[in-house]
């Protein structure tokens, strides 16, 4: 039995947070209906709690339920959303860490030496935990500072019996989030979780943006130490600066920055290079103090086909058109409505335009939370009223990660609050429009001769 609990165990241990969660929340329902706040939050804190506790020590795809949780702005159990989302965020870089004996023995294994034999510095003390690994910061013997990231002992095996729990799981994520359909999170869910677990094809995808970005204005990939690279041990440029969270008292004109760089990173990617990173969240990012932001974590990454881009680019243009006929044979032409199918191109149209809200005028906008909950809402909350026309649609996987990574930018960047033109930022990136910012002009110059743009 790995340190993580076998089948049996971590059953059980799901089983009853999601019995214990139901009780608690009832009591604290009626509390809040009898006028009783504080005893109804202290109520709250101590469900949190007990959720952050015990997904975050089980690791595997339970940790990275509570981490969906947290950063996607589904709507949260409605009395204390805020409450939640506080606890859960601990989840994405402070959940409890793997003992070092444990994570001795994945590097003795992958490598045949203690890490102290292999690195010529080794900090035992993690500097981030997450759902399949943690990662530690060593040298290397030629002076390089890296990050090391270790795959959790047994993960693989926790996660193949979590991934026997779905309904257990779906239980869970229904009582503290009643509004959001648990079939769409846990696709997501189960997806997320089994790609991360492949290393090897990480740190490929990883290096693809690493040469693609490289001398890059803005944006930084760490780089990809190949040779020290093991099945279950990645090692990588460490990148030294702020975190996510540690941004949302800065400016309005520093937020600003920082947002259009993410959403230049993460639509440039898809349509200059038809690549995507599918799991954008807060503990992804670093902040150094040169004004660039450095994107972590490929694990859930993909590419595109020309085809696939182009299908989807003339969806979008007929959204933006809000041409119905256009937009049914769009729909038809990505095979997103089967032959012989029929819905309501109407509502497919006003779905797609809540997606897309902020980039659709050509005037500047600002990301807000409040509309990142509706966004997600238009496809995940059972009385959406888009969900009888989407249903008769056949939505390729491709376009599902898509629409996930929307919901992620829409949740980070509606904690930053930014505002811009994201109309015409947009055209840059998906139609070669010029530069509409100065982030654009240096961006155009880097792009200028660049080997590999799609």
């Amino acid at each position: 039995m790995s340190s993580l609990g076998g089948r049996a165990v971590r059953t059980a241990r799901l089983a009853r947070l999601s019995a214990s969660t139901g009780g608690r929340l009832w009591y604290a329902g009626r509390a809040q209906r009898n006028g009783h706040d504080a005893r109804a939050s202290a109520q709250h804190d101590r469900i949190a709690d007990e959720v952050l506790d015990t997904l975050g020590s089980m690791k595997g795809a339970a940790m990275k339920l509570g981490q969906l949780l947290s950063y996607v702005d589904v709507d949260l159990h409605p009395e204390a959303a805020d409450t939640y989302q506080a606890r859960l965020a601990a989840l994405r870089e402070a959940a409890p860490p793997t003992d070092h004996e444990a994570v001795e023995q994945v590097l003795r294994e992958d490598f045949g030496a203690a890490p102290e034999e292999v690195f010529a510095a080794w900090d035992p003390d993690p500097v981030a935990v997450a759902s399949i690994g943690q990662v530690h910061r060593a040298r290397l013997p030629d002076g390089s500072d890296v990050a090391v990231k270790v795959q959790h002992p047994g993960v693989a095996e926790a996660v193949e019996a979590d991934l026997d729990n779905l309904d257990i799981f779906a239980r869970l994520a229904k009582r503290i989030s009643p509004e959001v359909d648990p079939d769409e999170l846990l696709v997501e869910l189960r997806e997320r979780t089994l790609a991360e677990l492949d290393y090897q094809q990480e740190a490929r995808f990883q290096q693809a943006f690493v040469d693609r970005y490289a001398g890059h204005p803005f944006i930084r990939v760490p780089q990809v130490f190949h040779d020290w690279c093991r099945p279950r041990v990645l090692v990588l440029e460490y990148v030294q600066g702020r975190r996510f969270d540690d941004l949302l008292a800065d400016p309005k004109e520093v937020r600003d920055r920082y947002g259009e760089v993410i959403f230049r990173f993460v639509f440039g990617s898809l349509y200059r290079f038809r690549l995507f990173n599918s799991d954008p969240h807060p503990g992804n990012f670093v902040f150094p103090d040169d004004g660039t932001v450095a994107f972590l974590d490929f694990g859930s990454s993909r590419s595109f086909s020309a085809g696939s881009r182009e299908r989807l680019e003339r969806v979008h243009r007929a959204v933006a058109a809000e041409d119905l006929v256009e937009l049914e044979l769009a729909l038809r032409g990505a095979g997103i409505l089967p032959e012989g199918a029929s819905t309501d191109v109407g509502a497919v149209l006003a779905w797609f335009q809540t997606l897309r809200e902020p980039m659709l005028a050509d005037a500047p906008s600002t990301y807000t939370r409040e509309y990142a909950r509706r966004a997600i809402a238009a496809s995940m909350d059972r009385d959406s009223p888009y969900l009888p026309a989407l249903r008769k649609l056949r939505m390729p996987p491709e376009y599902l990660l898509l629409n996930r990574i929307t919901f992620g930018v829409n949740s980070l960047l509606g904690r930053l609050e930014p505002t811009a033109n994201w109309h015409r930022i947009m055209a840059e990136l998906s139609a070669d429009a010029p530069p509409s910012t100065p982030l654009g002009e240096a961006e155009a110059e880097f792009l200028a001769d660049h080997p590999l743009r799609a």
